[in-house]
């Protein structure tokens, strides 16, 4: 079934698997094998632990910069592409709002959807100005022939200041998103691992007709308040060791959050 088709249809749970540091970072210590072999273990993980959706960003390139040389772009793809053989489904992001390059990589791998930030509206974020990005991307999107993978899109993105947008509601942004062409809005929290506001999920509910995602800060406690206002829930530090995204999987927290899932969903 193709995924598009699947998100209507579904609620969805997406484990992330946050790509080692890639080659030029600082953090780089592994090599193109070592990283794609990594990614693909974690996505075995939670594949064997009932997921069918997962993501794939390259988090562990700290600090981030908001353009990204071929040698990024060209590993998320290998990893994207060897994802793509255990049969899940898969997204990608591609730090720091590198949205065409995600797209391009989302091609050339047959991926699902990528999130995109800086849709719509400008931010500042820690790596500097975003500037919004809607028109260029779907406009790229149609031009290579992918507009089967979706954009889903971060409203009032977490790491950031939107005080110069400070007068539009996120309600507004939601709806600006969805009238610019979005596949769906991602909510979250201030940064990683933090709780998105439930008042703030519930307004953006009310705005769009597209899908509402929870981008941070999802457990196994919390996930039922979640569930009646949004379709896709991303996660990705309360399923690490201690709760910390730079971590290895925590199996029994993965455990933990797709058998409350599994209860929410029946």
């Amino acid at each position: 079934m193709k995924f598009k088709d699947f998100v209507k249809k579904n609620k969805i749970l997406v484990g992330m698997v946050h790509v080692q540091s890639l080659p030029g970072t600082p953090g780089s210590r592994l090599s193109s094998q070592e990283i794609i072999d990594r990614a693909a273990e974690e996505a075995m993980i939670f594949k064997k632990l009932g997921f069918n959706t997962v993501m794939i960003e390259n988090m562990h390139d700290i600090p981030y910069i908001k353009t990204v040389g071929p040698e990024i772009t060209s590993l998320m793809t290998l990893v994207g592409k060897e994802i793509k053989k255990l049969g899940l489904y898969c997204g990608i992001q591609i730090l720091a709002g590198a949205n065409k390059e995600a797209m391009a990589a989302a091609k050339a791998s047959d991926l699902d959807f990528i999130r995109a930030e800086g849709f719509v509206f400008a931010h500042v974020a820690d790596e500097g100005y975003i500037e919004s990005c809607a028109g260029e991307l779907t406009r790229y999107r149609k031009m290579i022939n992918a507009e089967d993978v979706m954009i889903f899109t971060d409203i009032k993105k977490k790491h950031s200041s939107h005080s110069i947008t400070a007068d539009v509601s996120i309600e507004e942004t939601a709806h600006a998103a969805e009238f610019f062409l979005s596949d769906g809005v991602i909510v979250t929290g201030v940064s990683t691992g933090t709780e998105a506001s439930l008042d703030e999920v519930k307004g953006v509910k009310k705005a769009v007709k597209i899908p509402v995602l929870i981008g941070s800060g999802i457990t196994d406690k919390n996930l039922k308040n979640y569930f009646p206002y949004a379709d896709i829930f991303i996660v990705g530090s309360f399923i690490k060791k201690g709760g910390y995204w730079k971590n290895e999987l925590d199996e029994t927290n993965i455990k933990l959050l797709m058998d409350e899932f599994n209860k929410l969903n029946k």
